[in-house]
């Protein structure tokens, strides 16, 4: 890496809505352990996303990158579609 340059995050998770132009939502599903009394919980964090081409569907699996920010809510973008997939009913 250059110098001042940083290494940018890498998150994957599922499209959950599409409605927006050139914005999808994303959640992205991880794992944690209590710190107490050491259950495996479940997290989503729902994150809004730049979808330049408006290519994302609803179910779509997708690889996100951390980038400036491009409005109050936005700082990630879609790297790539990994699947392409069927939304939940």
């Amino acid at each position: 890496m250059k110098e001042g340059q940083q290494h940018r995050r890498e998150w994957y998770g599922s499209v959950v809505s599409n409605k927006m132009n050139k914005t999808v939502v994303v959640a992205v599903e991880r794992s944690m352990i209590h710190p107490i009394y050491k259950k495996v919980l479940r997290r989503v964090t729902k994150l809004k996303v730049h979808d330049e081409g408006n290519v994302c569907k609803v179910g779509d699996r997708v690889q996100l990158t951390e980038t400036r920010p491009i409005s109050k809510d936005k700082h990630w973008r879609v790297a790539r579609v990994m699947v392409k997939g069927q939304p939940e009913k």
